[in-house]
């Protein structure tokens, strides 16, 4: 009788526990993605940077997987939306450095720091709104803090106007839900692309000082031309990647603060600092758990395991942290006063995060001025009772329900 391999858990109840499951069985194990589609998934911190790394394992689909270009994979696979784009994170060898130089110039230090009073300003107006919260009331921190701040500042960064931001969010989110169906998967690739055909569309007649404008105009310069799948696809994963992975850092983030408050009292006191905190999250709560996928160009060669070229390969990003060959310690604690903690959150090599500048400041000024605002901040469930994201592609909760002062304190305003 044949032996399948482990299909992950589509729900995401438990990626760590699945992730230690997967690490025992060694440096690379196959398991099975929704459709049936089979896969390598590695967990192993050394081989994921080596793999990050390897001109032997790329990200285009269109170039390394057979099943793709062959047309052995079926339109309507429930994840075809992370290998039908055409863009930076999915391009190879040349394009992928054509493309990369040009986005690669709004992401310079200096533009960074350039867009910190778009990030203030964006903070203060949604805790403002928060302040008006009523004694004792339950607020989901996720939809109005968590959510709202990257997606806003990246939909300002690429000219996107609110209407159009909240209806692609929408889209966005059933793309990580790794439970839909083939239908909805779909109607997402259809969804992404028609909302990028409109936003390209009213920039080419209204261009403006943002990414998109930008990027339609380098299609124009010699020697760096872009098709038009690539840009509609490239703007599509600069929000995407901008604003799904920042959510789930600041619900990963507040979840681990109020449920260890000794140590955000390091924090708060000047003990600690803020990229002490960042890097912690990172590590032990990596907001992107697994991303498809990578592809083998050539045999690949383990300890032990050979991954065949043209093979599909699933990094698990958020088992990287928790290895216990980088962090024997403990590695499943969050402990902000731990010296070395080594992640790869932001990635390695060529695809290294392009926007992990603007990330980082928008981590630091969302909770540095989140606790600022409301120090006694707590969870209004316990820890356990937080319901994972339907996904094994993101690391989140579906709401963050949370108490905006202290008990004390809303007993004093209710008498």
């Amino acid at each position: 009788m044949e032996k399948r391999c482990p299909a992950l858990d589509t729900t995401g109840r438990n990626i760590h526990a699945e992730a230690a499951a997967l690490r025992a069985l060694g440096p690379a194990t196959q398991v099975e993605l929704p459709g049936g589609v089979v896969v390598w998934s590695v967990t192993s911190h050394s081989v994921i940077k080596s793999m990050l790394s390897n001109p032997k394992v790329t990200k285009s689909a269109r170039n390394h997987w057979p099943a793709f270009y062959n047309g052995e994979l079926n339109p309507s696979w429930e994840m075809i939306s992370w290998v039908a784009m055409d863009n930076v994170s999915t391009s190879y060898g040349k394009d992928h450095l054509r493309l990369r130089r040009l986005i690669g110039k709004a992401f310079t230090p200096r533009r960074t720091e350039a867009i910190r009073p778009l990030v203030v300003g964006l903070t203060n107006m949604l805790l403002d709104g928060l302040a008006a919260a009523e004694p004792g009331e339950v607020v989901d921190l996720k939809e109005r803090f968590a959510y709202p701040l990257p997606g806003m500042l990246v939909a300002e960064l690429i000219g996107m106007g609110e209407q159009q931001r909240a209806a692609t969010a929408k889209v966005i989110d059933m793309m990580v839900d790794t439970t839909v169906s083939p239908e909805t998967a779909q109607n997402i690739l259809l969804g992404w692309r028609g909302a990028m055909a409109d936003l390209i569309a009213e920039k080419r007649a209204n261009p403006g000082e943002d990414i998109t404008s930008d990027l339609i105009a380098a299609r124009d310069e010699d020697g760096s031309r872009l098709t038009e799948q690539e840009l509609a696809d490239t703007i599509f994963a600069i929000l995407g990647a901008g604003s799904e992975t920042t959510i789930n850092f600041f619900d990963n983030a507040i979840t681990e603060l109020v449920t260890h408050p000794e140590q955000l009292e390091l924090v708060l006191a000047g003990k600690a600092t803020w990229d002490d905190v960042i890097d912690e999250i990172l590590r032990v709560q990596s907001p992107l758990a697994s991303l498809p996928l990578r592809y083998a160009a050539e045999d690949i060669e383990l300890d032990g395991v050979t991954i065949p070229k043209g093979d599909p390969i699933l990094i698990n990003y958020a088992a990287v942290g928790r290895d216990p060959e980088l962090h024997a310690d403990s590695p499943e604690e969050f402990d902000i006063q731990r010296e070395d903690k080594a992640h790869l959150s932001f990635g390695h090599g060529p695809h290294y995060c392009l926007g992990a500048g603007i990330a980082r400041l928008v981590a630091t000024v969302g909770l540095s001025t989140l606790f600022e605002r409301f120090p006694d901040l707590t969870l209004a469930v316990t820890r356990d009772e937080l319901v994972p994201m339907p996904t094994f592609i993101m690391n989140g909760h579906r709401q963050l329900p949370v108490y905006l002062t202290a008990q004390e304190a809303r007993a004093e305003k209710v008498a």
